[in-house]
């Protein structure tokens, strides 16, 4: 999701004014008759090239046309600068910020970047806009802006949502035609396909519950989901009455071809397959001539145990679907600390008896493949490691 830079922060308090403004009104009959001017919409926007843009953002506008207030409020401001971002954001507690820019400077903003803003108008009653209203003053109180961001879970797309559908007469019903299976991992994948060391990324830290089916409401967590379950949702009086949700469409930033900037020559796949085929070549000959390339082994398990810490840690996140990871069985946290007495015992044609556990536990992660989809090229890794592990206990044996 689109996640707004430090110079949306501080905004003046006049970008507020339609809000500020109709609290002001006499009674709840002025309020409500000021909502025949006001539109509300939903604004969905195009994935940019960095990281954190792949999957596009969701805001609310709120355009009062007899004030000539124009405002748009998103739940998706935060600071790159802000101390440990990273490890924070991946351990599920980054907080971000609820926050407000004029409808000129946030088109102004996609436009600079080639960035699509499609505008879905609601069609709400005076009852419905003025609970959105109220609830947005209330969300942009000093002390109820700042929320837990999770990705999946609760994100700026997710949080605009639950504003509309939370504060209007009645239901929200998506009318899906048919079901179809989509999990969190499959869900990202559509965005993500143009950077794949970004899609390897996300696929080692996601776990088993990135795995699962999910529902369509789950689903929206994406804004261009959101989208179009907007464009075919009506909305279900409490009478039973029933009418569109979306009472009209329009392009405010139309879409506009991105150039992407050039990467690592390599993709993940390519160089999981180099360097597989490498311990593969390796393995043979060092079986050919008795010999122990254990400094070769000394790289290899440092580097997966290093690895294999990091999905450590990931239990400790507060993100659910990294939690429970079978990758951990291949990239083993264990390695890294009996790294010595391995490579010693490999040194003197011995073979440590972690190895034999290890081979055993990527049998184990073998089988989890059932359950978790692993990046591409990754079990060939693993059966490469394993062949080659398992031919030093045989050898070792005679």
């Amino acid at each position: 999701m689109k996640h707004f830079r430090s110079f949306f922060k501080c905004l003046p308090i006049v970008f507020f004014l339609l809000l500020t403004n109709t609290a002001s009104a006499s009674s709840v009959s002025d309020r409500l008759s000021e909502m025949d001017s006001v539109d509300i919409s939903l604004l969905t926007c195009g994935p940019g090239n960095e990281v954190y843009t792949l999957y596009g953002h969701t805001a609310i506008r709120v355009n009062n046309r007899a004030r000539q207030a124009d405002v748009v409020a998103n739940y998706g401001i935060f600071s790159l600068e802000k101390s440990f971002f990273v490890p924070l954001f991946v351990f599920g507690i980054t907080d971000y910020t609820m926050g407000l820019s004029t409808f000129e400077s946030f088109c102004a903003a996609y436009a600079h970047e080639g960035r699509w803003v499609k505008e879905q108008r609601l069609n709400l009653g005076a009852a419905d806009k003025l609970a959105i209203v109220s609830a947005l003053e209330m969300n942009y109180l000093p002390e109820n802006r700042v929320y837990r961001y999770n990705y999946f879970y609760d994100n700026c797309t997710t949080r605009a949502r639950n504003i509309i559908a939370d504060n209007i007469s009645g239901r929200i019903d998506y009318r899906h035609a048919a079901d179809s299976v989509v999990t969190y991992r499959s869900a990202i994948h559509a965005y993500n396909g143009s950077h794949p060391w970004a899609r390897l990324g996300n696929d080692l830290l996601l776990g088993v519950k990135a795995d699962v089916p999910i529902t369509y409401e789950e689903q929206q967590f994406l804004p261009e989901n959101l989208m179009k379950d907007f464009d075919n949702a009506v909305i279900v009086g409490n009478d039973g009455s029933e009418k569109k949700l979306v009472e009209s469409t329009e392009w405010l930033v139309m879409p506009s071809e991105q150039t992407h900037a050039g990467g690592f020559p390599l993709k993940p796949f390519d160089a999981v397959m180099i360097l597989s085929l490498v311990i593969f070549v390796a393995t043979i000959i060092e079986s050919r001539r008795k010999k122990s390339y254990w400094l070769l082994d000394a790289v290899l398990l440092s580097a997966d145990g290093i690895a294999g810490l990091i999905l450590l840690a990931m239990v400790f996140s507060q993100h659910p679907t990294v939690q429970l990871n079978f990758q951990i069985l291949l990239f083993c946290p264990v390695n890294l600390f009996l790294i010595c007495p391995i490579v010693k015992n490999l040194k003197n044609g011995q073979c440590h008896k972690w190895l034999k556990v290890w081979c055993a536990l990527l049998v184990v992660y073998l089988i989890g493949g059932l359950l978790q989809k692993y990046p591409e090229g990754e079990i060939m890794l693993a059966l490469v490691l394993m062949a080659r592990y398992l031919l030093k206990i045989i050898e070792t044996r005679k």
